[in-house]
């Protein structure tokens, strides 16, 4: 399943899936206007589909400029895309890159092109005059010429569209609403049901005396999903526990412990071969990290746009903001939601049967600020948003731990702006703004 599951990811990322659909689509429609006209009584409209009585010759030379003309265009998009993805990834974040080539819209015109081009070429092929016979598809060759009018407005939505995608703020936007998304799917999801603080001082006591088989990886790449449900049933079945060694997201090496099975009952677990298969199967490993099962790789596309930004050779503070204003609505969603915790059991059993790798929300929080804070020496602006996030996400959120975490995070923007800051009025400001937070956060 999470063989098929990182497939089909991986189609959707691509740039030729979409348009090779779309060409199978346009091949069929040719196909099937070709061989219903015979079937249909079209005289009084033949000469208003064939543009006032052109001949198999004008059909022919209709359909020869449509086709020239539409994979001349269809090139020049391509052309745009590339440069669009070269662009991105300097000036913002090869992250990003997989977001672009997601999009809908690039894959469909990019297929639509292609598909008029395909469609011409199998009607030019049908139309017979002379001595061959003659017939005229004049259904197919009025659909080819209402496509190639149709294309115009496509290229000019496309160019609009490719304008509009460059623009700072829409990439922030974008990856911070399939970011939202991944949050609003991942939690409160959990692996089971979540074990009592009792169980999970148990398990603490008993992890000792257990005796671990650890589990090693079959392949190399990052953990981009994790089939939960199939982790509890094994630990089920097994009669044991199973403690996963690495989360969503983490780099796994061929060979690299993977997972590790215990038994309560003392007992051999399983045969070492089969045990490996088995677990592995429930792991989906990539290339890259993907947002699928991720909300963390959100933060991590965004905070890299705003380490772009704040680099000397962009000095960019306004895209920085924007990415620290996403960063915490992202946060504040987040401190809104009940994180799972890493020990769970199965609904109808009191054991602790897999002990997960989960971030908390005190890591989701250092993950979206330390970089960020740590890049933006000297620079005041980037210190009292980082505030502004900072108690926008405390408004959201009533326990101790998460409030204590963004504490921290504000103390130690109080600590670098002190210690960065060129002038007292810039050092006053950010002194200011963090006593007023303080006392909001305690």
């Amino acid at each position: 399943m999470n063989r098929l599951r990182a497939l089909w990811q991986n189609l959707n990322a691509s740039l030729w899936f979409v348009p090779t659909l779309m060409v199978a689509g346009a091949l069929l429609l040719a196909f099937g206007l070709v061989i219903i006209e015979p079937r249909l009584n079209l005289d009084g409209l033949r000469n208003y589909l064939l543009l006032f009585g052109a001949g198999a010759d004008g059909a022919r030379g209709m359909l020869t400029a449509i086709a020239g003309s539409m994979i001349t265009v269809a090139g020049l998009i391509f052309s745009l895309t590339l440069s669009t993805l070269a662009q991105v990834s300097s000036q913002y974040t090869s992250r990003v890159l997989r977001n672009f080539m997601r999009d809908r819209t690039n894959q469909v015109v990019l297929g639509f092109f292609v598909s008029i081009f395909a469609y011409c070429l199998i009607v030019l092929r049908t139309i017979r005059g002379g001595d061959e016979g003659r017939f005229i598809p004049s259904l197919a060759v009025g659909m080819g010429l209402m496509l190639a009018l149709l294309s115009i407005g496509v290229l000019i939505f496309f160019i609009h569209h490719m304008a509009s995608s460059l623009q700072a703020a829409t990439i922030v936007g974008n990856a911070a609403t399939e970011t939202e998304a991944a949050i609003a799917r991942l939690f409160p999801d959990e692996l089971g049901e979540q074990a009592s603080a009792a169980e999970t001082q148990h398990l603490l006591r008993q992890a000792d005396q257990l005796t671990w088989h650890p589990v090693r990886a079959t392949a190399t790449g990052y953990v981009q999903s994790i089939d939960e449900d199939g982790v509890l049933a094994l630990a089920c079945t097994l009669r044991g526990v199973v403690r996963l060694e690495h989360g969503i997201g983490g780099f796994v090496a061929r060979g690299e412990v993977l997972a590790a099975v215990a038994s309560y009952e003392g007992r051999p677990v399983a045969q070492p071969a089969d045990l490996t298969i088995q677990v592995n199967d429930l792991f989906g490993c990539g290339g890259q990290r993907t947002i699928e099962q991720d909300a963390g790789f959100g933060l991590r596309q965004i905070v890299d746009i705003a380490l772009k930004a704040l680099s000397p050779g962009i000095n960019d503070t306004t895209t920085a903001i924007i990415c620290i204003d996403h960063l915490g609505a992202l946060l504040a969603l987040l401190a809104s939601r009940r994180l799972p915790g890493p020990l769970r059991a199965a609904d109808d059993e009191d054991q602790v049967r897999v002990v997960a790798v989960r971030p908390t929300f005190g890591q989701f929080a250092a993950s979206a600020f330390d970089q960020i804070r740590s890049s933006a020496d000297g620079n005041v602006g980037v210190y009292l948003r980082l505030l502004k996030s900072l108690a926008t996400v405390g408004q959201r959120t009533q326990l101790p731990e998460r409030r204590l975490a963004l504490r921290q995070q504000a103390e130690l923007v109080g600590e670098a702006a002190q210690r960065t800051l060129a002038t007292a009025y810039e050092k006053d400001q950010v002194r200011e703004r963090l006593a007023q937070l303080l006392p909001q956060l305690a």
